[in-house]
């Protein structure tokens, strides 16, 4: 049942990266070379050995704002794309059973491996103890938070929640949904709701809430 509603999730967010439903697709590509190119570059790499992972976050957040000049929804759209740390997705053809290879709007695969190699990873207190680390949980926590911004486009929640998970599956990278990712989307959510209100708000302050709610929890 799981795979059955994650494959479909896979299908719909493909969907969603064609022209008929964004039709600023060459705006969102533009934003998407932009940010990775800005992430990949040895700038950001100077960036990584001074700051933490969450102020680096902020750092990329705050370019994309400006780059689509404060439209809050396109920024955090081209956030998302940016930080899949994929640039195709497997879908298997129904009836013949046949694999292909969607792409993604992506930038080049040079700068696309480097973009994912310099991703901040440790988000959380919890964030795992190796090189990657939380890079997943960025494409979660900004593909939620466009959905709790934009409400008014379509009430898409479920699948940007789970569409990280659905492409762990297919990879092989994963056997089932991550229950840290499902808490990140909520997060994600509340940071997008957040936007509405204060334009101030920054996506560290949210992801720091999370921890600060564990040890609250645990306290």
């Amino acid at each position: 049942m799981i795979a059955k509603k994650l494959s479909l999730h896979i299908l719909i967010l493909t969907f969603l990266s064609t022209p008929f439903i964004f039709p600023q697709q060459s705006s969102l590509s533009k934003g998407v070379n932009y940010l990775s190119d800005f992430i990949a570059s040895d700038y950001f790499l100077e960036l990584k050995n001074e700051n933490t992972d969450l102020a680096l976050v902020d750092t990329i957040y705050l370019r994309s704002v400006n780059f689509y000049e404060n439209d809050y929804e396109e920024a955090l759209l081209a956030l998302t794309f940016t930080t899949i740390p994929y640039q195709r997705i497997p879908i298997v053809l129904p009836i013949i059973k046949a694999r292909i290879y969607y792409p993604l709007i992506s930038a080049s695969d040079s700068i696309a491996n480097l973009k994912n190699r310099y991703l901040p990873s440790k988000l959380f207190f919890d964030s795992p103890v190796n090189d990657y680390g939380d890079k997943d949980k960025l494409a979660h926590f900004f593909g939620n938070a466009f959905i709790g911004y934009a409400e008014n486009i379509l009430k898409l929640a479920d699948v940007f929640g789970y569409f990280v998970e659905a492409f762990e599956e297919d990879f092989k990278a994963q056997s089932e949904v991550d229950f840290r990712d499902v808490d990140v989307n909520w997060f994600g959510v509340l940071f997008g709701e957040m936007l509405e209100i204060n334009k101030s708000v920054l996506p560290s302050q949210i992801m720091t809430i999370r921890s600060l709610r564990y040890f609250r929890i645990i306290l």
